[in-house]
């Protein structure tokens, strides 16, 4: 039987995305599936506190080991904003109002670099670790592409042409932030699960940038 792992989130393309990176070896479940209902507060000052935040909130009130994510888009010209509130920053949780405000900022700047950073909070038998990803790119002038959500339409990463709304999902998934600290935190579980084995304790608190 495939290992249940749940994802603090109640974002259903996010825990598609997840779901397509660990297909086979674990079977990834939301807030919603675990009867949680809570938009369980995010008030951190970092992105691995917000993450952590989120996991511990499954943890204490329904005894579920799980793992969260915080991400957000960092803007050089607009000292690295919206940052930790990239998914509200134009004051609600709306994905195109939260894209226009950053293209409102950016109008005659010609810097134009950026990058989105991921840190993925694992919660597992008591113990914190912490996953980092991080990708470089640019913004875009105008959104272009109907995939993905958030800041996708206006992101080129590095060394491509298209932006991450115009790739499809398994192409974004071979080189997103979230994918990068997700293929750390599977990494991890593997050699933990080694450990185990063999009579190694794991470290208390883990962070791989």
């Amino acid at each position: 039987m495939i290992p249940e792992l749940v994802f603090a989130t109640n974002n259903n393309y996010k825990t598609k995305e997840i779901s397509a990176l660990l297909e086979g070896q674990y079977k990834v479940l939301n807030l919603s599936d675990i009867g949680c209902t809570v938009d369980i507060p995010e008030t951190g000052s970092t992105f691995a506190e917000n993450a952590t935040l989120k996991s511990r909130y499954v943890v204490e009130n329904y005894g579920i080991d799980c793992f969260a994510d915080d991400s957000g888009l960092e803007i050089e010209a607009l000292n690295n904003e919206p940052g930790i509130y990239s998914a509200r920053y134009s004051g609600n949780k709306n994905d195109q109002e939260n894209l226009e405000l950053v293209l409102e900022k950016m109008k005659g700047l010609s810097n134009r670099k950026a990058n989105f950073r991921t840190v993925v909070s694992l919660i597992k038998d008591g113990q914190v670790y912490l996953f980092e990803g991080l990708i470089y790119g640019t913004i875009r002038r105008t959104p272009s592409g109907e995939q993905g959500f958030g800041y996708d339409p206006i992101f080129e990463p590095l060394g491509y042409d298209l932006t991450f709304a115009e790739m499809s999902m398994a192409e974004k998934n071979a080189i997103s932030h979230r994918a990068l600290a997700m293929q750390k935190l599977i990494a991890f579980l593997k050699v933990q699960a080694a450990a185990s084995q063999s009579g190694y304790q794991p470290l208390r608190y883990l962070k791989i940038s």
